[in-house]
């Protein structure tokens, strides 16, 4: 049987049509249930990799003016940024009371069942006036909120206000989750082991103490206070009947409903507690306790002079070689007092134009070279 085919048919090596073959139908059509399949990616600009693309080719007179560039950019905002960290003015106090000589040392060994609590008073000396708005930070050393199951160890569906996980909190709390057959509110290593010492601040003037007024609100995030902490629904008024059936946590001296006198600062919305629960990243860290609001335009926050710090002594740190402070400190544009960012771009910046000048000189000096091979006639 003689098949044709066309000129352009047998130019691309395959016809137009199938093939007879005896005994069988066609071969080589298109489109029929015989048709060959393939992995061959489409014939796209993308799946062949035709795209348009960009590859800079770095000369002498692209490196070397972004070198100078980010140099001179770097360093004044390096020095604005160290000098404005500076001028943060910050006091520091450790009462630990690991030293004899301490006020705090007979506090030392306190536990957290201590039916009393040991008190102590620092008195100290600020060298300068403090004149903006002053932020009263507690510091911890050594302790590792970091620790992957203590960040775990919480309810976050209590905390949240549901009642059905007040009741019935989450195995994650273990072993903080029961005591005495009954739930614990707060459940978890996090809220057990709360920060719960007692700060309290006085100016002294003429042998007259003067208590320095701390705002205990306003510390927290705004989304903790009022998204992610709610207490359990019902009579907000009634904190007692709301909790009925928990328990509080094994380290707390009273519950979580006792936390304050104030319903809009009181049980899981306190705080102090919620300020607690946004868990640290190092080891060593400062937590936001109090604010000293500035009164007056014309005087200073708090003036040069005389202090002495009141501490009732409730937390325990010296069995795991802890360290506890008091800071006192105002803060900036950029925040609290932090050197470090403004050493950074300073140091980014000076390498950045030490070697701008540097590739300068080797620029200048071999650059105009001719690298080609002389080749002799």
């Amino acid at each position: 049987m003689a098949v044709n085919y066309s000129a352009k048919e047998e130019a691309d090596g395959h016809p137009s049509g199938g093939v007879g073959v005896p005994g069988g139908g066609a071969v080589g059509g298109g489109g029929g249930a015989g048709a060959v399949k393939t992995r061959k990616p489409d014939n796209t600009a993308f799946k062949q990799q035709r795209l348009p693309a960009w590859q800079p080719i770095l000369t002498a007179g692209t490196v070397l003016p972004a070198f100078f560039i980010i140099g001179l950019i770097f360093i004044p905002i390096g020095i604005g940024i160290f000098v404005t960290s500076n001028n943060i003015r910050e006091y520091e106090i450790d009462y630990t009371g690991t030293e004899p000589s301490s006020p705090c040392n007979k506090c030392l060994n306190v536990s957290w069942d201590s039916p009393t609590p040991c008190t102590c008073t620092i008195n100290f000396t600020l060298e300068h006036s403090f004149e903006s708005n002053v932020f009263m930070y507690y510091g911890l050393s050594n302790f590792y909120q970091n620790h992957r199951r203590y960040v775990k160890s919480r309810d976050d569906s209590q905390l949240n206000g549901d009642n059905s996980s007040l009741l019935n909190p989450s195995k994650e709390c273990e072993p903080y989750r029961t005591n005495e057959d009954k739930p614990i509110a707060p459940c978890g290593a996090i809220a057990n082991s709360m920060f719960n010492d007692t700060l309290e601040l006085y100016r002294i003037d003429n042998d007259t103490r003067i208590p320095i007024t701390l705002i205990k609100k306003g510390i927290a995030w705004w989304t903790d206070k009022n998204v992610k902490f709610r207490n359990p629904t019902g009579d907000g008024n009634n904190l007692t009947a709301l909790f009925q059936g928990t328990t509080k946590p094994v380290n707390w001296p009273k519950p979580v409903y006792m936390l304050d006198s104030e319903p809009d600062n009181n049980g899981f919305i306190n705080e102090d507690f919620i300020v607690w629960m946004r868990t640290a990243a190092l080891p060593t860290f400062r937590k936001l306790y109090r604010l000293i609001e500035r009164k007056d335009n014309l005087a200073p926050t708090l003036q040069a002079g005389k202090y002495s710090l009141d501490i009732a002594y409730n937390y325990p740190v010296h069995s795991f070689d802890g360290r506890k402070r008091m800071i006192l400190s105002t803060i900036s544009w950029m925040g609290g007092k932090n050197p470090f960012l403004g050493i950074a771009y300073i140091t980014v910046g000076s390498i950045c134009f030490f070697l701008g000048v540097v590739l300068l000189i080797i620029h200048h000096k071999y650059g105009n070279r001719n690298t080609s091979a002389d080749i002799p006639n």
